[in-house]
């Protein structure tokens, strides 16, 4: 066994061990009772949107392709597994167990929301139908995908908003949450709107643009500002902004208009300036001014400093000049929110080829009462906006025209004509194991997000008390849920 403090190894050849501890013994116990053939309905979902805001992106489902579609143990996993201890010191799972493990593979229905679909609370981003043990198996994993890249992409959508069509430049790499955590949320933030990204290995795996300018330390390591941007503009004449602010911000811009001058003389572009610091509207106010009056109108102004959506839109209203903008830890990281909050729950059963059986998890709180059936989400729409969603089962008749219930306040109700226009927005991933769907391109994916937040109302996507769009239950799968949680709780 290795310890905590080796080297990591190579990047495993299966993921099946992403995931916790209980999946595998919850596993081992359908295994034992025999009930590895009842066949399950389990979906994935929030309750509530992340940063107090109107709306989520739902994100991380390619991630989840990938996973399902290479799942199973190999050897490494296999013999791990038969090593682990319990109370006794001998290894919690029989060699059987192990095994059946070693055979194991995906053969689950799969539907889901397309990357970059706008998602509310209680709608089933994925729904995962099949045998209860591989169902369940695979629950950690693909919270672990859709939880973290769904944060991102609606963090970075909330930015590219308040920049108002600006670019937006990912660079939060050295603050983010581990190798993968930066690689993914390169991803995200892309699909989110971000124009790029410093990340080079995010350009490399996913075709992202990358760009960046310089450090304080270049600036530093000459013996003047000055000398540092010209031996810079040297070294890249073709690709050349400067960091401004590692003395005097507005002295690092004439600095700047001086080297760019000298640029321009051997036919090249001074192609941006960043400030990193310091009252940023003030600031690029002036920076614009002086580079205006030097000749150098279409040179950027790029805007860092532990910036985020609230804050680029306060530059806004403050009549800052910037029209780039670099954010980084507030973007990879989330902040203020840790995690969106995803959970996977079961909502029906059925022995092989029998009638399912609905499923309500209840609690104290109305928003974790779980909704039962098959679910699958139609989404109501005009020709210019979207107007509602409603959550409905499958495995019931369809009602004769929709009446969407507010979960959480029964006095809030939406009616649509069951031929108003409208589209289910849940689509087949796989079949019996099989991909069936093709995962489109990164860019189709990110205007697929720009069409989407075209077709929400302002109000939802403003950042202080959004409206909230109409999204619940169908009428009559509200009743029927109602029903079954009083049989639950005794009451009828």
């Amino acid at each position: 066994m290795s310890s905590a403090t080796d080297a990591p190894a190579a990047q495993p050849r299966s993921l099946a061990l992403l995931t916790d501890l209980y999946e595998l013994t919850m596993a081992c116990g359908y295994w034992k009772s025999g009930t590895t053939d009842k066949e399950a309905v389990f979906h994935l979902l929030f309750r509530k949107p992340p940063f107090n805001g109107g709306f989520t992106l739902a994100c991380g489902l390619a991630a989840a392709i990938d996973y399902l579609r290479d799942f199973h143990f190999d050897d490494t996993d296999i013999e791990y597994l038969s090593t682990i201890p319990g109370r006794d010191k001998k290894p919690i799972f029989e060699p059987a167990f192990v095994d059946y493990l070693r055979k194991l593979r995906f053969t689950c229905d799969v539907d889901a929301m397309p990357e970059g679909t706008v998602v509310f609370p209680q709608e089933p981003l994925l729904r995962v139908q099949g045998p209860i043990l591989e169902a369940q198996i695979v629950e950690t994993a693909l919270l672990n995908f859709l939880n973290f890249q769904s944060l991102i992409a609606t963090k970075a959508a909330r930015i590219c908003l308040a920049a108002r069509g600006e670019p937006v430049m990912e660079f939060g790499l050295r603050r983010a949450q581990g190798l993968d955590g930066g690689l993914t949320a390169s991803r995200a933030a892309f699909i989110g709107g971000c124009a790029g990204t410093s990340n080079l290995m995010a350009g490399k795996v996913y075709g992202i643009p990358v760009a960046g300018t310089h450090a304080h330390c270049w600036v530093m390591s000459f013996d003047s500002e000055l000398e540092a941007f010209g031996a810079y503009a040297k070294a890249l004449p073709t690709y050349c902004a400067f960091l401004v602010d590692t003395y005097d911000s507005l002295a690092g811009v004439r600095h700047a208009v001086e080297i760019g001058r000298r640029l321009r003389q051997q036919g090249y572009e001074l192609a941006g300036i960043r400030l990193d610091s310091g009252d940023l509207a003030f600031l690029s106010i002036e920076a614009r001014r002086i580079l205006d009056e030097a000749g150098f109108k279409d040179t950027a102004i790029l805007g860092s400093n532990d910036l985020d959506e609230r804050l680029i839109d306060s530059l806004k209203e403050q009549g800052a000049t910037i029209n780039q903008w670099g954010v980084g830890t507030r973007l990879v990281t989330g902040h203020p929110q840790a995690a969106l909050g995803c959970v996977y729950k079961l909502s029906a059963i059925r022995r092989q080829g029998g009638a399912w059986e609905h499923k309500v998890k209840l609690s104290e709180q109305a928003a974790k009462i779980t909704n039962p059936g098959i679910l699958q989400v139609r989404r109501f729409r005009s020709p210019t906006e979207f107007l509602g969603d409603a959550i409905y089962d499958l495995s019931r008749p369809l009602p004769p025209a929709f009446t969407v219930v507010d979960p959480l306040d029964l006095t809030r109700r939406k009616h649509f004509a069951r031929d108003a226009l409208h589209e289910d927005l849940l689509v087949p991933i796989f079949r019996r194991g099989q991909l069936v769907y093709r995962p489109p391109a990164l860019e189709e994916t990110r205007e697929r997000v720009r069409q989407q937040l075209a077709m929400l109302h302002p109000g939802i996507k403003r950042f202080v008390n959004p409206h909230q769009y109409p999204a619940g239950l169908e009428l009559s799968l509200h009743d029927f849920k109602t029903r079954l949680v009083l049989q639950a709780r005794g009451e009828v």
